[in-house]
């Protein structure tokens, strides 16, 4: 997915910087990158490669060469990040969270009106140079966001560094988050409230759908204003957000102790203890075991010491390996012992099922599984939150297929709740991951759990629902 953090002081802020972009270091595990301006020096920018490293790591030895009262952060999962562009709008750098589906149809007209592409990732189109040339098609930053908006399938939300202040743009239906801090003396946007307590920011206020904004250091002025319409993405509260981030207010592991609440409390199954796999099934499965008046347990652990997060090495054999060496089972809680494991989601399922496996050598008698959102049916075309090319790599999708020799068969059946269609699916993942039991919560209780109207909630790779297409008469730009 990616996150981003910006922040402008009345004074030397690279620290700030540095420390609010790691604190997005979970929505991200590609590529990193830093930019500030000084009026003397102009603009600074460095980007590394996160696929073998951390952010810290990469860039703690470069800081002093950075200099300026603002700046911008990006943890990205696509393209090399900030871009910096020099343009009749006056010099400025630009990040993005986003996901561009049409980038090559655009691309195609742009180079047709004899622009050009010089930032290239692997012989393709950067999609944040794409955003920065639609930008500069406008006679002002508001008018080339919104031709943005108007252009892109998909979603994109971006802080622009000027030579006069900050300015942050919120994707148009506002499928993810910019929330505005300050402190005395500095204001900051950032993807994620998380990154504002240490730096001692307070929230000012999330960004609605299409809100533009421009931060100097003692105001934010509002450039347009929100629209009405939001999709916001429901996976943010599931699995992106870190514990302690609010979306909309609404902080995420409320959510997920809520969801597993729920959960528990409507679960007849007879088991001896529930155990969170790390790190965002934990916050769930803390709901479920008061729900269901069973205890919590670490029968997994995460060895934090070296792997604190997903390493991503060059292939797949040696993915799969990283992911299972960075849990360790603990066969004195599992011996014997009807156990629940909850989990965020499922998405292959390759990596449940060796874990599960496992557990079961360990001495499980019974390993019983509890997801936090519904099956995933339908692939994101909103946000890059897998790096799945197909939606066959969803495991729902390869039995489906099977099942009914076209993968895009009878989909709103298998994604409705107690279905004939859905229960057999169900059985069917349960089966191949060797699972004693499975059962995902419902859609209903997820979106309770958030508190918003589900109107508002993106709920696509569960239900197919989408409001990505707005008609023209509801179009603000």
């Amino acid at each position: 997915m990616g996150g981003f953090f910006g922040c402008i002081a009345d004074k030397e802020c690279v620290n700030d910087l540095f420390y609010g972009t790691d604190y997005n270091s979970h929505l991200g595990t590609k590529r990193a990158g830093l930019v500030t301006f000084d009026p003397e020096r102009g603009f600074n920018r460095s980007i590394h490669s996160l696929e073998r490293d951390y952010f810290r790591s990469r860039f703690e030895d470069e800081l002093d060469s950075f200099h300026g009262f603002q700046g911008l952060g990006i943890i990205s999962d696509t393209d090399p990040q900030p871009i910096i562009v020099n343009s009749h709008l006056g010099r400025y750098a630009v990040v993005t969270v986003a996901k561009i589906n049409n980038q090559r149809q655009i691309a195609d007209e742009l180079l047709a009106q004899r622009m050009h592409f010089s930032e290239l990732s692997a012989n393709n189109i950067n999609q944040t140079e794409l955003v920065a040339l639609l930008i500069n098609m406008g006679n002002t930053f508001v008018e080339g966001i919104n031709n943005v908006y108007r252009k892109i399938d998909g979603s994109c939300s971006m802080l622009i560094l000027t030579e006069d202040g900050i300015i942050a743009a919120r994707d148009f239906l506002g499928r993810t988050p910019i929330v505005v801090g300050k402190k005395d003396g500095a204001y900051a946007a950032s993807s994620e409230t998380c990154s504002f307590p240490n730096l001692d920011y307070k929230v000012v206020r999330d960004l609605g759908p299409g809100e533009i904004v421009r931060l100097h250091h003692d105001s934010m002025e509002v450039l347009q204003p929100a629209f009405e319409r939001e999709q916001i993405c429901s996976f943010l509260w599931v699995y992106y957000g870190f514990p302690a981030s609010d979306y909309e207010g609404i902080n995420v592991e409320t959510v997920r102790e809520r969801n597993g609440r729920f959960m528990g409390e409507s679960d007849d199954t007879e088991v001896d203890c529930v155990c969170g796999v790390p790190d965002s099934g934990v916050g769930m499965a803390l709901g479920y075991a008061e729900g269901k008046g069973v205890p919590y347990q670490r029968a997994v652990l995460k060895y934090t010491p070296t792997w604190p997060r997903s390493f991503t090495p060059g292939n797949q054999s040696r993915r799969d390996l990283v992911a299972k060496m960075k849990l360790i089972p603990n066969g004195a809680l599992l011996r014997g012992r009807r156990v629940v494991f909850c989990d965020d989601s499922i998405v292959r399922g390759t990596q449940l099922r060796d874990n599960v496996r496992t557990f079961f050598e360990y001495g499980a008698k019974e390993v019983h599984c509890r997801i936090s959102c519904p099956p995933l049916v339908y692939g994101c075309p909103f946000i890059g939150f897998t790096a799945s090319k197909s939606d066959l790599e969803l495991i729902t999708r390869r039995i489906i297929r099977d099942f009914e020799g076209d993968d895009k068969a009878n989909l709103e059946k298998y994604a409705k709740t107690g279905s004939p269609e859905y229960k057999r699916m169900v059985d069917e993942i349960a089966r191949r991951l060797g699972l004693s039991t499975l059962k995902f919560a419902k859609l209903e209780d997820l979106i309770q759990s958030i508190g918003m109207p589900k109107c508002r909630v993106c709920t696509h790779c569960f239900d197919g629902t989408s409001y990505c297409h707005v008609p023209e008469s509801e179009k603000f730009f």
